[in-house]
């Protein structure tokens, strides 16, 4: 397959949505080195383009991402790191590609099949997870003594708690979709073949709603998790962001409240939620 094939994007049929695929069906959408450095360009594109607002992060044929393909890991014979081993130095590339990144603007992952390994390091990088009915996440790679290098010990926890991450990183056993809905890995469950459509949907209402309130809370919630020293910390960033929304969106929407819209919690004119 040639290695413009290998992760698919589609900016076109939907506006304002980014649709990315992983495309190499064959190897349950495993990342080599080719498919990693595509991912992590697609994912800086859209980062860049104004025009795309949301994305969503998805592999073909029934599989999400099977994590890296340990055919190439196994041929490698000498110490001597790749281009996607590198030492971590800001946001360059990572083994799965972009996992190094906090991602600027939104990203809905569509996790149908296997998220295992890489490909569960992959799918922490969304925002929302809306995983189909029989999806299957974990850390499969315990068995065969390859790491979690792509942020599952860093993300994980910060997701479901340091508890049960580690029953999940130690055990390496498969999570099923209701059950990584219990512990907050999984955002929504859906029918088998619907995670797609369901991602797109969110993205759809995400897009309706004021960008630059909707991305400040984002960042804000991400600089809490990850950077802020302290509470008051986190909260003094909340605030400095949060107050510069005020004038631009906050007292035009607010206007629209005292017109009418929105009343008793309706987001009748923002899609159904």
């Amino acid at each position: 397959m040639a290695e413009s094939e290998l992760v698919r994007i589609d900016t076109i049929s939907h506006p304002g949505i980014s649709i990315i695929q992983i495309n190499r069906p064959r190897r349950k959408n495993a990342v080599d080195l080719p498919t990693a450095k595509r991912l992590y360009e697609a994912i800086l594109a859209f980062e860049a383009d104004a025009s795309q607002k949301v994305c969503v992060l998805t592999g073909v044929g029934g599989t999400f991402c099977a994590g890296a393909d340990l055919h190439q890991v196994a041929q490698k014979k000498d110490d001597v790191p790749g281009e996607n081993l590198q030492p971590v130095n800001g946001r360059n590339l990572g083994p799965m590609g972009p996992s190094r990144l906090t991602i600027q603007k939104p990203v809905i992952g569509a996790v149908a099949g296997y998220a295992v390994a890489g490909g569960l390091e992959l799918s922490l990088l969304a925002d929302i997870r809306v995983a189909e009915e029989d999806a299957v996440f974990g850390v499969f790679c315990r068995r065969w003594g390859v790491p979690l290098i792509d942020g599952g010990t860093v993300r994980l926890q910060a997701i479901v708690g340091l508890s049960r991450a580690l029953d999940m990183i130690l055990t390496g056993r498969p999570v099923g979709a209701e059950e990584a809905l219990a512990m907050g890995l999984a955002s929504r469950v859906v029918p088998k073949g619907q995670s797609l459509q369901q991602a797109l949907e969110i993205a759809k209402q995400l897009i309706a709603f004021p960008e630059l309130c909707l991305n400040t809370d984002r960042r804000s919630c991400y600089y809490s998790a990850y950077e802020a020293a302290s509470f008051e910390d986190a909260m003094s960033k909340e605030f400095a962001a949060g107050s510069k929304v005020i004038s631009k969106e906050a007292v035009v929407g607010a206007a629209k409240f005292s017109r009418g819209s929105g009343r008793h919690g309706s987001f009748k004119e923002f899609g159904k939620l």
